[in-house]
C-alpha cells in the first residue's frame, strides 16, 4: 500500500489533564501517515485521485487548535476518525503525537503516543 505523509506538523493546542495546560496552552507536533493507492493518481497526474494532504492540514489544525482534550489518546482517537470519514480513499492511518512541554519534572525530548486505525475497525 502507498503512503501520504506529513511529517513534523506544529499547532497550539489547549489539551492536557492539569488546568494549566487548558489555560496557557502548549506547542504539539504531529507526524501523519495515510495509507491509501496512489497508483491512479500517479498515472493521471489528477488531484481527483489522491488525498489532498492540503485538506487533511486543515482538518488537523482545525481539531488540534479548537477543541480541548484531557489526553494525547482522545486528540489522535478523534484526528483518526474525522480523517477516516471525510476522505474515503484512506485505508489506514498512522497518527504520532508529540508533547514537547509536558507538565513531567525530568529531562526529555517529548512524550507522545501513536496509534494506528483503519477502515475495517
Amino acid at each position: 500500500m502507498d503512503k501520504i505523509i506529513m511529517k513534523n506538523l506544529a499547532f497550539y493546542g489547549y489539551h492536557g489533564v492539569l488546568q494549566e495546560e487548558n489555560l496557557l496552552g502548549q506547542k504539539f507536533f504531529l507526524d501523519i501517515e495515510l495509507l491509501t493507492d496512489l497508483k491512479e493518481a500517479g498515472k493521471t497526474d489528477e488531484v481527483e485521485k489522491t488525498v489532498s494532504y492540503a485538506d487533511v492540514y486543515s482538518l488537523v489544525k482545525d481539531i488540534v487548535k479548537n477543541h480541548k482534550y484531557n489526553l494525547l489518546e482522545a486528540l489522535g482517537e478523534n484526528i483518526a476518525k474525522e480523517i477516516l470519514e471525510k476522505f474515503q480513499r484512506v485505508v489506514e492511518i498512522t497518527i504520532k503525537i508529540k508533547k514537547p512541554e509536558a507538565p513531567v519534572n525530568g529531562i526529555y525530548d517529548y512524550f507522545g503516543i501513536e496509534i494506528r486505525r483503519n477502515r475495517n475497525e
